[in-house]
């Protein structure tokens, strides 16, 4: 790593960036265009979010106040938890943690940036890792391998049957850090009374293993309190998904990113909640008004992404949806299972149900909860199993009435390599045209922007979607 990308520590220099973003929504119109004029690099990445009103401030605020809770957690007295997007939250709030979800940090270095994460993803592997990794962790975990972000006192993760790089990050990451470490696991199966079973149990070991290295006690008033809110925020989620059905869709494409974004930083807190009501309201004025959630107010086609999306200098991704107007309806990563969820119709045995009655039944839906997070639901096992990727998406691209599917994933993502063209090859035999991005999703060196870009345009063009 270069000398000068010592100078500052990669998480500071985040929420620095983030914070000052969060401010520039104070002012005046003009006094905002003004700003947007003598910051070239960061004006569209702000404008982004800018340009989309309350929701967009609202989110930019949450990146401010997330990062805040993370370089400042020590000082504060609080523990740090490294952790995994398919971690759910709300348990390490109650314990009045500060979960560092290291794909949500990635991708806040992809994003903002100008020159992205490229020496921090190649730190990892000067230092002993394998470049053959997910992208999505190596990206920010170079830092922390480092020293140039906050120290974790304990590090959780999911299975490594679900993604063994994931994983294994997470196991390098304790080893050479020297860091306590707890891998929740998952049997294949979901639904029946052994599995269930065997999640709930798994689950209160993780809080076990919490309590003895962090010296705290779960506390049920305060339990209640973050499970009623993630119930709340569920509740919220649900409706969003609803409306999405409308033809055109009344949901604005980046929407997408602030509902899973948000969730995977601050579900279970009460942020989380203002943001996601602000985004109902606006996806209900579209609604009332018929118009589409894009910038001209027009969709062209509909987009189902079936694993995740592309994170970039500038959020080009959404930009370039949101231009070509392609409603985003998703991807794997805006799938939660809980109660109600629109993709869950015909399939309610496969959702978590959230119980506040006592310490016991707040336990075992969260639990539940931690079960179905995305690709720990959907990827962990055969692809065409009951309930599992094909399953899921499948159902989705119906329900959301999808005018294509599309994959993006990471070099390393040898779980979903391994199926997804045999997943192709399905949803094409359902009537789906589906096409395979083969692209790094944070990391442009593997195949540029402008190529992604140009196999999107042509697989459009030539099968005739949106005309």
């Amino acid at each position: 790593m270069r000398r000068e990308s010592r100078e500052y520590n990669y998480d500071w220099m985040l929420w620095s960036i983030l914070d000052h973003a969060a401010k520039s929504c104070d002012g005046t119109k003009k006094e905002y265009e003004n700003l947007c004029t003598l910051i070239p690099h960061f004006r569209d990445v702000l404008d982004a979010l800018v340009r989309h009103g309350e929701p967009g401030r609202l989110f930019l605020n949450l990146l401010s106040d997330y990062c805040q809770r993370c370089i400042s957690a020590h000082d504060n007295g609080k523990k740090v938890a490294l952790t995994s997007f398919c971690v759910a939250t709300p348990i390490l709030y109650a314990f009045d943690m500060v979960p560092v979800c290291l794909e949500a940090m990635t991708v806040l270095g992809t994003i903002v940036l100008k020159r992205g994460t490229a020496e921090y993803l190649d730190y990892c592997c000067e230092v002993g890792f394998t470049e053959t990794s997910c992208s999505a962790q190596r990206g920010a975990l170079g830092a922390f391998l480092a020293g140039l972000a906050v120290r974790p006192d304990i590090i959780v993760c999911d299975s490594p049957g679900i993604c063994d790089t994931n994983a294994n990050s997470f196991a390098f990451a304790s080893s050479y850090l020297d860091i306590p470490f707890y891998q929740l696991n998952y049997p294949p199966s979901l639904t029946d009374e052994r599995a269930t079973r065997y999640h709930r149990e798994d689950f209160k070991n993780l809080i076990v293993f919490i309590q003895e290295q962090t010296g705290n006690t779960l506390d049920e008033d305060v339990l209640r309190t973050v499970v009623e809110e993630t119930k709340k925020q569920d509740n919220l989620a649900s409706e969003l998904l609803e409306l999405q059905r409308i033809v055109p869709s009344p949901v604005p494409g980046i929407y997408d990113l602030l509902l899973y974004g948000g969730k995977f930083m601050t579900g279970g807190l009460k942020i989380y909640t203002t943001l996601l009501e602000s985004m109902l309201e606006t996806v209900k004025r579209n609604a009332e008004r018929g118009v589409s959630g894009t910038t001209s107010s027009r969709e062209k086609a509909r987009g189902l992404f079936c694993y995740i999306d592309h994170y970039t200098t500038n959020m080009r991704f959404w930009d370039w949806m949101d231009y070509n107007e392609i409603a985003h309806l998703g991807s794997l990563l805006f799938t939660f299972w809980q109660e109600g969820a629109v993709y869950a119709e015909d399939h309610e045995n496969e959702t978590y149900r959230i119980e506040t009655d006592t310490m016991d039944t707040m336990i075992d839906s969260l639990a539940d909860q931690m079960s179905r997070m995305p690709m720990v639901k959907q990827i962990r096992g055969p692809y065409d199993a009951p309930g599992m990727w094909l399953d899921d998406s499948l159902g989705a691209a119906r329900l959301l009435h999808a005018d294509f599917v599309a994959y993006i994933g990471t070099m390393g993502c040898r779980n979903t390599w391994g199926m997804v063209k045999l997943l192709a090859r399905d949803l094409e035999n359902r009537g789906i045209p589906t096409m395979v991005l083969y692209v790094d999703a944070f990391d442009d060196r593997i195949a540029s922007w402008e190529a992604m870009t140009d196999k999107m345009d042509e697989f459009i063009a030539l099968r005739r979607i949106g005309l």
